[in-house]
This record gives C-alpha cells, structure tokens and sequence, in this order.
C-alpha cells in the first residue's frame, strides 16, 4: 500500500526516554512510565497498559474555587505503561521546561497535560478583569517538569520590558511575578454614547520583568463582568 499518508512525517516518533514530547505541531505524546496529568477529554489513542481516572479540578479546594470562579482545569490522571496521543480541538501544541522557582500564570483553557511533579493553584488575577468580561482568575504552576499547553494559531512571545497590553482574551499565559492590571483602550466620547465601539474597551496591563504569550485569536468570554464581580467577592473570602 502506497500514499503520502504513510510518510516518515506522520509516522510515530520513538524515543528511548520516558516524557512528553511533540508527535507534531497539533499532536503530544508521552512516553508514560508512571502518572501524568491531563485535561479530560484530549487523549485521542494510546497503546499499552493505561488506566485514565478523572479528578476534576484536582482536590476539593481547586474543586472550590473551580466552582466558584468558573476558572481551572478539569483533570484525569493517566497512569501505567505505553504511549498516550493528546490532543485539543486541533490547537496547536507547545512544551514547557519548568525549573526550580519559576512560576507560570496560564488561561485554564489553554492547559493540556503537565508532570504529577508540578503543582498549580487557581489564583486572582491582580486588578485584571473588574470591568471586562474576561476570566479574573489563571492557574499558576510551581516545581520542576514539563507542562504542554495549547494556542489557538502561532503565538507571539512578548518581553515585557516597557508598558505592554493584552487583550484578555488572547493573553495565554505569562511570567507569574509580572504586576497585572486592566487597562482603558477606548476612548469615551459621543461616539461611545451613540453606540459607536471599537470592540477593545479594555485591556490587561503588564509591567515588571519577564514574558507574555499571545495567541492570534480570542478566547470567547465566559461571563458578563457583573456575574465574575460577584464570584469574585465569593472567592476573596476563600483565597485570603
């Protein structure tokens, strides 16, 4: 049998180490010698002795804030021995290398798998979101080992080294310790009053050292802005 289908493109790529690694641009793999953790629903095939078994957001506190927030990632935890296939509504797919003391805010969406080593919290997002309809808070992850996550489109990576602003809505992760806030980009003027918008009345702010990832495409809201100012009362009671 003959097609392009079967070039050495697509076939499987095989590796003598254990661990995530990309089959190709939409497409991870892990090697999986042990457990990982995954977003419910992205395996697509695997081969040999897996077990999948769903978490929700990972314990009863995220489940909380989860509930609370509308934010987090909905869980499983893979385990056993064989090769496991992810993937995200044809997203494309990207590693990242976590070290000792770094610390990374991610969307909740945009979380596709990650080593059992790391740990992640649902966190408020500092002065972002009171007065848009994006998320108010991310899932930011600590430790050492490898997270996959997914953009919508190839991203642009931002150095944060004079004032920079994001739409909240294509902001997919960024360096943890940056200071975060929202920010005006619509002038108010009769325009405005008459109905007039430019559809980018607000946006996020960051300042500080470090990176913003950017995807070419926004996320759709997920709430009105009144509905997240409730939750968010809510769960400054549980965060402090």
């Amino acid at each position: 049998m003959r097609s392009a289908l079967f070039s050495a493109e697509n076939l499987e790529k095989e590796s003598a180490q254990p661990g995530m690694r990309l089959q190709n641009s939409k497409m991870l793999k892990i090697e999986l010698n042990g457990e990982a953790m995954a977003r419910v629903g992205s395996m697509v095939a695997y081969q040999g002795n897996v077990q999948f078994q769903a978490l929700g957001s990972g314990g009863l506190g995220k489940f909380l804030k989860q509930k609370l927030t509308g934010e987090g990632v909905p869980l499983m935890r893979v385990t056993g021995q064989g090769d496991v296939f992810l993937a995200e509504l044809a997203k494309d797919v990207h590693i990242i290398d976590l070290e000792p003391g770094d610390a990374l805010s991610i969307n909740g969406s945009s979380v596709l798998a990650f080593d059992s080593t790391l740990q992640y919290d649902i966190r408020m997002v500092g002065g972002a979101g009171m007065a848009s309809s994006s998320g108010l808070f991310n899932c930011v992850f600590t430790g050492h080992g490898r997270i996959a996550i997914t953009t919508k489109g190839t991203p642009v990576v931002l150095n944060v080294d004079q004032p920079t602003y994001v739409d909240p809505q294509a902001a997919v992760c960024w360096s943890a310790n940056l200071q975060t806030g929202y920010h005006r980009a619509e002038q108010l003027g009769l325009g405005t009053l008459l109905g007039r918008r430019t559809g980018e009345a607000f946006t996020m702010s960051f300042a500080g050292q470090g990176f913003v990832v950017v995807q070419p495409s926004e996320e759709p809201p997920v709430m009105g802005s009144g509905a997240q100012e409730q939750q968010g009362g809510l769960l400054g009671g549980l965060l402090s």
